[in-house]
């Protein structure tokens, strides 16, 4: 099972890249955001693989950080998502915007990746929105690691959850509603109570 792969960029194409290890090509496919990012031909890369393997064939799918090829895996345990549709998620949205959008229940936001519906968003946020732990609250630094927004550490997504919720009770939109405990989930130090996640997020919200 490949897990790794690091040589020289032969070739690359809409949603595939070759790549020269020891002269032998090993074709990847990747998301648009992960081609996006690539060196010139020649130059050499360094990808995180995840290998599929069928009767007929093996397919290697690339990507730059673990953390969308964590999000790719998650993903791809939903009914009716396969790689290629999972890619074109991962090509349209970050993962942790992805995650804002399916913690916020914005099936809109998912449904823009091409091959996307509205049913198969709707499944998205459906059946990860608990599963997401630590995707919405971390970004990824240049070399690939995951840490959380400014600093602070990843809130279980049941606070941020709760939090949102009682925001939507008092009138708010839920999308404005989870942008406000995101942006207060960072500013606080610690796990923070729900009662404080609810107190920084109204106080977002009135700026």
């Amino acid at each position: 099972m490949i897990a790794k792969l690091k040589g020289i960029l032969d070739s690359a194409g809409p949603d595939w890249l070759v790549i020269d290890v020891a002269g032998v090509g090993y074709l990847v496919f990747a998301s648009g955001r992960t081609l996006s990012g690539l060196p010139a031909i020649g130059e050499t890369l360094s990808l995180i693989i995840e290998t599929h393997v069928r009767e007929d064939r093996i397919h290697l799918y690339g990507f730059a950080t673990t953390v969308e090829r964590d999000m790719y895996r998650l993903l791809t345990t939903v009914s009716g998502i396969g790689a290629k549709v999972a890619l074109a998620i991962l090509s349209a949205h970050d993962p942790q915007s992805l995650a804002n959008a399916i913690v916020a229940g914005d099936k809109a936001a998912v449904a823009r990746a091409q091959g996307v519906g509205p049913r198969l968003a709707q499944r998205v946020v459906t059946e990860l929105k608990d599963k997401v732990t630590g995707f919405a609250m971390v970004t990824t630094g240049p070399d690939g690691t995951a840490s959380a927004n400014d600093g602070a550490a990843p809130v279980a997504i049941g606070a941020l959850s709760d939090a949102v919720s009682a925001l939507v009770n008092l009138g708010y939109a839920r999308v404005d509603a989870h942008g406000a405990v995101l942006r207060a989930a960072s500013s606080i130090n610690g796990d923070p109570a729900l009662k404080d996640l609810v107190k920084a997020g109204l106080k977002e919200l009135g700026r």
